[in-house]
């Protein structure tokens, strides 16, 4: 069955007709339930795979783009891999789950030594940071007023008031950190201030929040010293998005269902459970039966589909979660390669973007020679003056910011290229955890709803993170079609440890 298609017994619904359609699909006909899954991103995929694969359902992916991976895919640029970003697998990846990618992948999934730089007060650092950056390349003055933090440390009160992101960083690292790089980087992020993020964002975003936590990532990188996989990252050889792809093929293969270009319309339910789903393809409506909806995309979206709809209080929860945007921005070279790093950091506020990634340097290609891409980050939302502008116009200004950092592009741009992302980061500010709980609360009183992934547990996690709760979701499901909720109580608090890995 090719992307999109739609076999010949599910209809587009007309006005007449209450369901449109038999079971999609017709994979694994003995088992117990019938499972669509919202979104293909890697924690979509990686549940249908492991859905097929045990033969714990049939399974049909609904997904909107035209391919799988959602944030974390990839396309061909003029004969380069490009990603969505900057992206990379780090080496704490579950043993289930490397043994599948390593199974999937073969000789694709190479094991790269991470090579990157930060802008710091006009000066360049390697990141991750090195043991010699401490002495040599930080500004002494820089230096010494993290010195003098860490010295006041010692005596410093703890500060009145409620705990914000701003608050539990400058009480592990001082203000000299805090205020030259993090909090500059947070507002770029985010666009929001510091101290209007929770402190979640801090503890689940930032894993070197103290010094300690720093020097210890600095002492992981001195030789004799380095644990397996410090400074290492694994990447497959036609771009991250081939992680997804792979684990896509392996579904679709054991007889998952994908239909590409599907727009996720509603959930309709009967008394207090799941009775079908409802999607847009090619200008028409679709109905889907099922019980059982295991839902990726962003949680505000889900809860806004459900029909009848949520009580108000919820939908005003829902309008209340955020998410940050992201322009990329990518700029076709006409040479062999741009640098020898991987990525370049952006924290100051005077250079807009907050990444610059050369995918060639992931994959260490050497081809097409002659020609490679940089992808610029440009944190941003729909309705901002930037997110109108042209191609054109973004490539110009892109060439000027990296001029102004002392990284202007040697050869001609022979091509710009962007992609703006909706839902690119969460954005914890401050009292989303009650606005959040009150949906997560009521989207658990559903049965048949289950909700998991980066965005729908508006998470900031990293590919692992997501691939494990996909996998952790398919373990609560019985050959006979029970789900265990206990145990996936047990798998949320485990998610709720996470960390992102940087």
């Amino acid at each position: 069955m090719t992307p999109g298609h739609l076999p010949s017994s599910e209809r587009p619904l007309r006005p007449e007709q209450n369901a449109a359609s038999a079971l999609a699909g017709g994979a694994c006909p003995a088992a117990a339930q019938h499972v669509v899954i919202l979104g293909a991103g890697p924690s979509g995929v990686g549940a249908a795979y492991q859905l097929v694969k045990k033969g714990l359902a049939s399974v049909t992916v609904l997904e909107q783009r035209d391919g799988v991976g959602g944030n974390a895919g990839s396309f061909e640029l003029d004969g380069v891999y490009c990603d969505f970003g900057s992206h990379r697998l780090h080496p704490v990846v579950p043993p289930e789950i490397m043994q599948d990618l390593r199974q999937l992948l073969g000789k694709d999934l190479l094991y790269q030594t991470r090579h990157g730089r930060i802008r710091l007060q006009g000066r360049w650092i390697h990141f991750p940071l090195q043991p010699m950056d401490l002495f040599f390349r930080l500004p002494k003055t820089f230096a010494l007023r993290i010195l003098a933090d860490t010295v006041r440390k010692a005596v410093r009160r703890a500060p009145s008031g409620p705990e914000t992101f701003a608050t539990v960083l400058e009480r592990g690292l001082g203000q000299t950190i805090c205020r030259e790089f993090y909090f500059p980087y947070a507002r770029k992020l985010w666009g929001v201030d510091p101290e209007e993020l929770a402190p979640t964002a801090a503890q689940r975003r930032v894993s070197g929040s103290s010094i300690g936590k720093i020097l210890r990532k600095v002492a992981k990188q001195i030789p004799g010293l380095k644990p397996p996989g410090a400074g290492r990252f694994y990447y497959p050889r036609r771009g991250y998005g081939q992680i997804s792809q792979c684990l896509y093929e392996a579904a679709r293969a054991a007889g998952a269902d994908f239909k590409f270009g599907a727009r996720f319309t509603a959930i309709e339910r009967d008394g207090s459970g799941v009775r079908a789903v409802r999607y847009q393809l090619g200008g028409q409506e679709f109905e889907v039966p099922t019980r059982t909806v295991w839902s990726t995309i962003p949680i505000d979206l889900l809860v806004q589909g459900m029909r009848p709809e949520a009580p108000q209080d919820v939908l005003e929860a829902a309008s209340s979660i955020s998410f940050r945007g992201m322009i990329l921005i990518y700029l076709v070279l006409g040479q062999d390669q741009f640098s020898a790093y991987d990525a370049y950091y952006f924290p100051e506020m005077s250079i807009p973007i907050s990444r610059l990634s050369e995918p060639k340097n992931f994959s260490a290609s050497f081809e097409p020679r002659g020609r490679t891409v940089l992808c610029a980050e440009l944190p941003s939302d729909p309705g901002r003056p930037e997110w109108e502008m042209s191609d054109e116009e973004l490539g110009h200004r892109l060439c000027d910011w990296l001029g102004r950092a002392g990284l202007p592009a040697p050869a001609p741009v022979s091509r710009v290229v962007t992609r703006r992302l909706r839902h690119a980061y969460p954005v914890y500010r401050r009292g989303y955890e009650e606005c959040f709980s009150r949906l997560d609360r009521w989207l658990r009183e559903i049965d048949g709803v289950l909700t998991f992934g980066r965005q729908g547990l508006f998470a900031h996690d990293n590919t692992h993170h997501t691939l494990a709760m996909a996998y952790a979701a398919a373990g609560c499901l019985s050959p006979e079609g029970k789900f265990d909720h206990a145990r996936w109580a047990e798998c949320r608090k485990e998610f709720e440890t996470h960390v992102v890995e940087d």
